[in-house]
Formats: structure tokens, C-alpha cells, sequence
């Protein structure tokens, strides 16, 4: 797998927790639990995708 598409992947995984993340807090039975997990699994994603984009110039 290329550096680009598991890039892809990962940015992929990421959308689809932010929406399971809005699921469970539009849910009236939330779990907190679930959700605090499903947080810590999007931000483990977000680091991973910033250790593979390229540095930008400011």
C-alpha cells in the first residue's frame, strides 16, 4: 500500500468516526463510555495522518 492510499484510508476511517461520534450524541441513551473510546480512536487517526502528510511550508 502506497503512503497516499493508506493516507486515504486513514482520512476515510476518520470521517466515518466523526460520524458515528455525532450518532452517538445525537442518541437521547448515549454511552459515555462509547464515546470517550470512539474520541480517543479519532484522535490515535488524526496523529497517524499527521505523521504521514507532508510538511507544509509557512
Amino acid at each position: 500500500m502506497s503512503v497516499q492510499s493508506h493516507l486515504q484510508e486513514l482520512q476515510r476511517r476518520h470521517a466515518a468516526l466523526d460520524t458515528e461520534i455525532s450518532k452517538e450524541l445525537a442518541s437521547p441513551a448515549s454511552d459515555p463510555l462509547r464515546l470517550a473510546e470512539l474520541k480517543r480512536r479519532k484522535l490515535v487517526l488524526k496523529d497517524q495522518i499527521a505523521k504521514l502528510r507532508p510538511a507544509t511550508v509557512h
